[in-house]
């Protein structure tokens, strides 16, 4: 199967100081990668990157990053635009903070929509209220009418999960998802999040302290430590047995979540 995404020796840069330094990885359709390191080490800036989510202080200075063909650090930002959403989407650590206080969460999950295709607002209820059943959230028509301080946690982060495959990227990018949530609601994201990869065969590139998450759900791994690779390969091997220190260290410091 060929790949989907890959970054070639990628280094990314804060106003000139090097942050990210000579990473690549490679990504599959279905396929899960998940990216591991202490506070940091540049696991956020990494996957901020393809989307052009890295602000007016940082860039790619050395490297590509490709999907399905292009080049997304040479592409005009009109034309990643066009890519962010239906193609690429993020989930970010904290929802809660990424929606709009004063705008009820259907209205914003629909102007998201409306800015890639062209949808009737009953078509749009229709696909969300059947998306966030599947993501476990029965009483959809209330959550969509709902502001989002009127929602726990654990809602919103599903919510912010609906919001980010309502278009069906190829490519989800996850930004930290569960490190804000209880333990039990950290469980159900993880399954929420497996079943989207089932249900839609969506790539994840996943970002996490926590080791647990990555075995759980991770089909690869990337281990960081100061912005570089320490390690990086099928996630029972480089869990099952580590070759670096470093990895050591964060297995024996990290809570585990193992899979059912």
């Amino acid at each position: 199967m060929e790949e989907i995404l890959r970054y070639d020796h990628v280094d990314i840069s804060y106003n000139g100081a090097l942050a990210v330094k000579d990473v690549s990885f490679t990504l599959k359709p279905g396929e899960i990668l998940g990216i591991v390191g202490e506070s940091g080490c540049g696991k956020s800036t990494l996957i901020k990157a393809p989307m052009g989510l890295l602000g007016s202080t940082a860039m790619v200075t050395r490297g590509d990053i490709w999907y399905k063909g292009k080049n997304l650090p040479d592409l005009p930002a009109k034309e990643l635009r066009r890519l962010n959403g239906p193609e690429l989407g993020m989930i970010f650590q904290n929802t809660g903070s990424a929606f709009c206080p004063v705008r009820t969460m259907g209205a914003q999950l629909y102007e998201a929509m409306r800015e890639h295709e062209k949808i009737s607002r009953s078509e749009f209820y229709h696909r969300a209220l059947e998306l966030l059943g599947k993501l476990g959230l029965e009483d959809g028509r209330r959550v969509l009418g709902s502001f989002p301080f009127e929602l726990s946690g654990g809602m919103q982060q599903r919510v912010g999960i609906a919001a980010a495959m309502l278009l069906q990227p190829s490519v989800l990018f996850a930004d930290e998802p569960t490190s804000a949530l209880d333990v039990s609601v950290q469980k159900q994201v993880v399954e929420e999040m497996l079943l989207v990869r089932k249900t839609f065969g969506t790539a994840i590139v996943l970002v996490t302290h926590n080791i647990g998450v990555i075995e759980a759900m991770a089909d690869k791994v990337l281990v960081m430590k100061n912005g570089e690779t320490v390690e990086y390969g099928q996630t029972r091997q480089v869990l099952g047995n580590p070759q670096e220190a470093y990895t050591r260290q964060l297995l024996s410091a990290v809570p585990r979540l193992r899979r059912a």
